[in-house]
């Protein structure tokens, strides 16, 4: 049998990984895609990216998942979903997410799959999972809502019902160093209608937003900007390049 030298094996292990990384990738990309943001305890954005929505994915139930009562735990079998449906596509990106990981489901209801925990956050008391599709409330479990390319899938960990809002902020994709310039901010209700947020702030502002939902922020370095405030769903991240930079690539 050929023996490697140092150098071809590095060389071997090195296009090993990168086959790996490609892999994983792919996995995540391939086909069709649609966006994802999940915001857990305290309003801590656990993921904002796009994953693929072709294909299953398996995962199996957890027993840790008793957010409803004791005994109401999942029976640790594994399940099979659509990569195609809310629930599916969470489960697929926690593959290649950490932050995302634990995500605690149970199978012990028979109206479908309960989801408990993502990523540490874990819903207790009056909190519970709360998930919108394109900016409107879902009155179905995850794995029967459907999800098709370039729709927004949102996963809100809140604090109690009737469900907060979700803000939604809007910034130019490039400005000039040190130059001010205006942000808008709006707020979707559950059946997703569309208004103006003020008094939310916005991440560099100089205040809070006004009546129309508009802010000022100067910039010296390349930002991710987000809207909070007002116990509000914080607002998607949007990178705002300065001077011919722009922010780096970030998963969480």
């Amino acid at each position: 049998m050929p023996r490697l030298n140092p150098i071809r094996l590095v060389a071997a292990c090195a296009l090993a990984l990168a086959l790996v990384i490609s892999s994983a990738a792919i996995a995540v990309a391939k086909g069709p895609v649609a966006d994802l943001r999940v915001v857990g305890k305290g309003g801590k954005v656990l993921a904002e990216k796009s994953f693929g929505v072709a294909g299953t994915v398996s995962t199996k139930t957890s027993r840790k998942a008793t957010c409803f009562g004791p005994g109401t735990g999942g029976s640790g079998k594994s399940v099979k979903l659509r990569s195609a449906t809310a629930l599916g596509m969470l489960m697929r990106a926690a593959k290649f997410t950490a932050s995302l990981r634990p995500v605690l489901i149970s199978d012990h209801f028979d109206f479908g799959l309960a989801l408990c925990g993502i990523g540490g956050s874990v819903a207790k008391g009056m909190s519970s999972w709360y998930l919108k599709l394109n900016h409107k409330s879902q009155s179905v479990g995850g794995e029967l809502v459907k999800v098709r390319a370039g729709d927004e899938v949102l996963w809100d960990l809140a604090p109690s019902y009737p469900y907060p809002d979700e803000l939604a902020l809007w910034a130019p994709a490039r400005v000039a160093k040190g130059k001010a310039f205006q942000v808008r901010v709006y707020s979707y209700d559950e059946k997703g209608k569309r208004k103006p947020a003020p008094g939310v702030s916005v991440s560099g502002a100089s205040g809070p937003t006004d009546g129309k939902g508009r802010a000022t922020v100067t910039l010296a370095r390349p930002a991710r900007l987000i809207a909070r405030g007002g116990g509000l769903i914080p607002s998607n991240r949007e990178a705002v390049c300065v001077g011919g930079k722009c922010p780096g690539k970030s998963g969480k």
